[in-house]
């Protein structure tokens, strides 16, 4: 299994992911700014690999701030606190790492500076350690709903590279594979960054599981041949009524899903669903610069001045997805009643 994140003495290594599937490459950490500038690059991304990076990233900044007093101590880690969450504003587990982070720095008022330092490095240890736990007990759970001799349909990477290892929605198909169900998977191309070209494919290659990548434009067409027998997608955040915000593409697919009776499933760790906002609407989507679409490593490949438009990411309704894969078990509609009862 590919390790997305790790500590290394003083440092934080991420694997470039910009770079995959051409060579593995560690990205250095060595304060909480290289951190945020992994994320906003895309060196890291996935909404719990983020979340990960997020606590390491501060316990990273922690460790930088040379004062003795407690006061100043907090006043200068919620600084970096409030710079690291706006690294990236859809995927709510960043948010939710952030908010762990102050807390322990909140409750421990009390204790020395050095002793809250390494509390917190142990913390983001621990996230980075239940996240793999988390994704192994989604795939338990969703392994359920995949019968063998199917094939798989998912969009984008929500695999061990978006995680802190294992996977999502990849989480899914390793844990049914495991099983020894007959399965085969398609994974969209995924435009503008090609997660489900370099790095979906790459993972599954690795495990030796059977993986074709297709257009994103290709997948109404294998749906109505009847080629493909589920979806499975990771997701960037979940509202309380359902609503699915997760990489730009997937809202077409669960709409092409209903329309030919196909199951829509999304895999999710609890940390995912923001109980605090009513529906999609309300979920941030992130807009990135025009370059990406209208550039291809770094070369322009449409006409000089033409522009774009560049959401990362769109809004399923909840009436289209069929479940939500969780750690705790899976949920079906009614989402509101069935969430509520998972938080309890």
């Amino acid at each position: 299994m590919i390790p997305t994140i790790q500590w290394s003495g003083k440092k934080v290594l991420m694997i470039d992911q910009r770079k995959i599937p051409a060579k593995l490459e560690w990205f250095s950490c060595r304060g909480y700014k290289d951190v945020i500038r992994g994320i906003k690059k895309m060196v890291i991304r996935g909404a719990p690999a983020i979340g990960v990076a997020a606590a390491m990233g501060l316990a990273l900044g922690a460790a930088s701030i040379r004062v003795k007093s407690y006061a100043r101590f907090r006043k200068s880690f919620k600084r970096m606190a409030g710079e690291m969450s706006k690294a990236r504003p859809t995927a709510v587990n960043l948010r939710w790492a952030v908010e762990r982070m102050c807390l322990i720095v909140d409750s421990m008022a009390d204790q020395p500076v050095d002793i809250i330092k390494n509390v917190l490095r142990q913390e983001s240890e621990n996230i980075l350690e239940e996240d793999i736990d988390i994704n192994r007990r989604i795939g338990q759970h969703g392994q359920k709903l995949i019968k063998s001799n199917v094939t798989i349909l998912t969009h984008c990477n929500a695999g061990a590279l978006a995680t802190g290892g294992y996977g999502t929605a990849l989480g899914v198909i390793r844990a049914a594979h495991e099983e020894g169900k007959n399965i085969a998977v398609i994974a969209d191309e995924t435009r503008p960054w090609l997660q489900g070209l370099r790095l979906t494919s790459f993972e599954l290659m690795k495990d030796r599981i059977p993986v074709r990548v297709i257009a994103d434009n290709a997948a109404g067409s294998l749906m109505r041949q009847a080629r493909i027998d589920v979806v499975v997608t990771g997701a960037d955040r979940i509202a309380s009524n359902g609503d699915v915000a997760n990489k730009i593409g997937t809202y077409q697919v669960a709409v092409l899903a209903r329309e030919n009776s196909i199951p829509f499933y999304v895999a999710a760790p609890l940390s995912t669903i923001d109980m605090t906002i009513k529906n999609g609407d309300m979920i941030p989507v992130e807009h990135r610069t025009p370059k990406e679409i209208s550039h291809f490593n770094a070369r322009l490949v449409g006409p000089k001045g033409v522009k774009a438009l560049n959401p990362a990411f769109d809004i399923t309704p909840a009436k289209y997805v069929t479940a939500i894969i969780t750690e705790k078990g899976v949920i079906k509609p009614p989402y509101v009643s069935g969430m509520k009862k998972l938080f309890k």
